[in-house]
């Protein structure tokens, strides 16, 4: 443990107890109360990453029990990663948190006598989007999320169903990879009717799923394993995973294989899938869908991977026919077009779209109208984008196109997803006024950064949203919004819309970019 712990390893790194004083006050303790499943994924450049002669690969799942008055207990951890001793089972942990007044808090775990530290900002559900904070020099980088937990779902019998998942990490190369699929589980520990696809950092194509196995191993901690039997380009796998579950509907995974020759750390989510009466169909997939991806590619030279980004509107007409516009920042180069392509979906969800360089998606549930409400996906390109789409619900009614007054009020933030190192990633709490025709985003990061932490920084940032009464040729794009941080002189951005209570933004010039999820 000391060893992992000077290697920084575990998710979260110590920080100098003044910092987490200014922070907050503990006067909001109450907001973060009960039983949680968390996951998390991140980059150290530190001691072993020096040796190595590249950043340390890393991720965690586990689970804890809030007081509600600043105590932590019955705590859980389990990660992996690429470097020596990376690799801790059922890690106990107690700790001690703090919640101010704007929501902003910290959380200092005991892991066996060594202490670690983390900074989070709350949503109004009662969970919390956090980051890694680093000592000066330490250099270690990474986001998660907590999330409340239903105890009454920790035993096999309550995973039965339908689910669909999506996974991404890196091999021991630093290759990017990701997997996404589909399967169904009998209650009593084995997932049937297995469809999945996998991006080998750029070889794409279907996984056979065969016989896959999952039990609840700890009905107290809700921990589970699961092992899935895959052929992929003609080799057989057999990943195995720990999960965390959150409820019977979703699960946190993370895969234990020693990270070593094919195996990767492949970290992500498991939820129930909600198939539709006779099956999904091309009609299920339509209306406008807010898609948020990250990839690793490179963006500008031939040598040194980069960040690559892309956020969009796929808007799908119910009967195979699509088109996208999305704006792109790989390793700083940034890039906006509008395509054109089809679709077609399978009874089990999962849809094929050609449309530029071709994606995969596997539709998770639909709405009371049918259209799809979120699906993962997974792109058939050498950055292996991969990520998620969410139904845009427009602005204050449904269909109505989004404005700025779609954004407003109070919203926790985080930078999801680092792709690299040298990703800035931030976690605060932030306010939209909705003013038109130029919105306000204000707020206080904490930012986890390879130089070190920095508690309370203040954030400014201007918005604009189309009209919806424009008549302009051609029409502009309704929910995506342009950005001008104040904060950060010369950044710009754009924003989409996915409902009045969340939106993503991507940094258009920031040669470390990733996608920021706010959430009221």
């Amino acid at each position: 443990m000391k060893k992992l712990n000077a290697l920084l390893l575990v998710c979260f790194a110590a920080v100098f107890a003044s910092t987490v004083r200014a922070q907050t006050s503990g006067i909001n303790n109450a907001e973060l109360k009960g039983d949680y499943a968390f996951d998390f994924n991140g980059f150290s450049t530190g001691v072993g990453a020096i040796a190595s002669g590249r950043p340390i690969v890393y991720s965690a799942v586990g689970r804890f029990t809030a007081d509600g008055t600043g105590n932590i207990s019955s705590g859980r951890l389990d990660t992996n990663g690429s470097g020596p001793g990376s690799v801790l089972t059922q890690q106990p942990f107690t700790g001690t948190y703090t919640i101010g007044a704007d929501n902003r808090g910290t959380m200092t775990l005991d892991l066996g006598g060594s202490t670690s530290q983390l900074a989070f900002a709350m949503t109004a559900e009662g969970n919390a989007q956090f980051v890694e904070f680093d000592p000066p020099g330490a250099g270690s980088v990474g986001s998660g999320s907590m999330e409340k937990a239903d105890t009454t779902a920790f035993s096999t019998a309550k995973i039965t169903g339908d689910y669909a998942f999506g996974l991404a990490g890196f091999d021991a190369s630093s290759n990017r990879v990701s997997f996404a699929g589909r399967f169904t589980g009998d209650g009593a520990g084995n997932f049937t009717n297995g469809a999945g696809d996998v991006n080998l950092h750029g070889t794409v194509g279907p996984a056979i799923i065969t016989s896959s196995t999952y039990t609840v191993t700890d009905t107290i901690c809700g921990l589970g394993i699961m092992t899935m039997g895959i052929t992929f380009n003609g080799t057989a796998y057999t990943p195995h995973f720990v999960f965390y579950i959150v409820n019977s509907g979703k699960l946190f995974a993370m895969q234990t294989d020693t990270f070593m020759g094919p195996n990767p750390i492949l970290s992500g989510i498991v939820l129930q899938q909600q198939v539709p009466t006779g099956g999904f169909s091309n009609a299920s997939l339509a209306g406008n869908v807010v898609i948020y991806l990250t990839g690793l590619g490179y963006c500008s030279n031939g040598f040194n991977p980069s960040a690559d980004v892309l956020v969009g509107l796929l808007t799908a007409d119910g009967n195979g026919g699509l088109t996208l516009t999305f704006d792109e920042n790989c390793g700083g180069i940034a890039s906006s077009a509008s395509l054109s392509g089809t679709y077609g979906v399978a009874s089990n969800g999962r849809t094929s779209m050609a449309i530029g360089n071709g994606a995969v998606a596997y539709l998770v549930n639909t709405n009371s109208s049918g259209q799809v409400n979120q699906a993962f996906l997974i792109g058939n390109d050498g950055s292996v984008l991969f990520g998620f789409g969410e139904l845009r619900t427009a602005g204050s009614l449904l269909g109505e196109p989004p404005s700025n007054s779609s954004v407003s009020g109070g919203y926790a933030g985080l930078a999801t997803n680092p792709a690299t190192s040298g990703v800035n990633i931030f976690s605060g709490e932030f306010t939209a006024d909705g003013a038109d025709p130029t919105g306000h985003l204000t707020g206080t990061e904490d930012i986890g950064d390879t130089t070190g932490p920095f508690s309370g920084v203040p954030f400014t940032a201007t918005y604009s949203m189309p009209d919806p009464n424009s008549s302009a040729f051609p029409p502009p794009t309704y929910g995506r919004g342009s950005v001008t941080m104040i904060s950060q002189s010369g950044t710009s951005g754009v924003l989409y819309v996915i409902s009045p209570s969340k939106f993503v933004i991507l940094a258009m010039n920031d040669p470390n970019p990733s996608v920021w999820v706010f959430e009221h």
